[in-house]
């Protein structure tokens, strides 16, 4: 029974952390009909900004923390500027490779400048507590807390602000929004820097939670992509779930395959969906969208 409830607990925080990058695959998609596969790479360099500002400059944590997410949010809208924007009216493909460059772009700048080493942010051994017959340490405590916190804050502000309906609206029609008088530069703007925000939350857990590595970025963002495409691209609440089923499957799935195996249960999930039902739990299907 102790098993069970620590494999509980660690399916619900692993899969946390893919719901929040899933969300921003999701919104980018929902908008703009491509996948940003330079997403998870931003987790990875919200991850090491807090690492430079934290361990190597010194800074408070909290202000590392947030100077970290804006940050990234910021490097988020100006990637959509520069590499995105321009190529808004070509086919999807050309976006789609662009979004391959830029993750390499992020991946080598890192190598680059801290190189390829592990880097570690927390210091010495963290005390876990006992729920349940689970151990969970605070650090996962906050990991689930701040997930959940977030993707209810970011529920709300779709469902009542008037930028998040803006951002409802330019995803069901960018034309009639912006007919109407949406500013869809400024819709889309607002959904890279929501998005990468959300993503360099995810990175900086992780970090606290793990260590970091340039590549690290990729493991998140496909796992991510994997869950965004189970709950159904395009959708919020699926992004949301996609991410915990990705999570549980990961960790009870343990239980019958090597752990070695464990990186290759999403992209078997991923690979089943496809097959299955390719517009994921709350997708629309090709043809439902043919008749919107």
């Amino acid at each position: 029974m102790s098993l069970f409830i620590q494999l509980l607990v660690n399916s619900i925080i692993a899969g946390s952390i893919y719901a929040l990058v899933a969300i921003g695959y999701t919104m980018v998609y929902g908008v703009l009909k491509f996948i940003n596969f330079a997403h998870g790479d931003l987790a990875m360099v919200g991850a090491y900004i807090t690492f430079v500002l934290l361990k190597l400059l010194g800074f408070p944590i909290i202000p590392s923390i947030l100077i970290a997410i804006f940050s990234v949010a910021l490097l988020g809208i100006l990637i959509e500027k520069i590499a995105y924007k321009p190529l808004r009216e070509v086919s999807r493909l050309a976006p789609l490779i662009t979004a391959i460059a830029v993750s390499m772009f992020l991946q080598s700048a890192v190598l680059l400048i801290l190189g390829a080493r592990t880097q570690i942010i927390k210091t010495g051994t963290m005390k876990g507590l006992m729920f349940l017959g689970a151990y969970i340490t605070p650090i996962q405590i906050v990991i689930i807390a701040t997930s959940i916190l977030l993707m209810i804050l970011l529920h709300l502000y779709l469902k009542y602000t008037k930028l998040g309906k803006a951002m409802r609206a330019t995803s069901d029609d960018m034309t009639i929004a912006s007919v109407v008088g949406i500013q869809v530069d400024k819709v889309i703007s607002s959904v890279f820097g929501i998005g990468s925000a959300l993503a360099a939350v995810a990175g900086i857990l992780i970090a606290f939670e793990t260590n970091l590595n340039p590549t690290m970025g990729f493991f998140i963002g496909i796992k991510a992509f994997a869950a965004a495409v189970v709950g159904g691209i395009g959708s919020v609440r699926g992004a949301m779930l996609g991410g915990l089923l990705i999570g549980f499957a990961e960790n009870f799935g343990i239980w019958y395959i090597p752990t070695g195996y464990k990186n290759s249960v999403a992209f078997i999930i991923l690979v089943l969906v496809l097959l299955i039902r390719p517009s994921g739990i709350f997708g629309i299907k090709p043809e439902e969208e043919f008749k919107q």
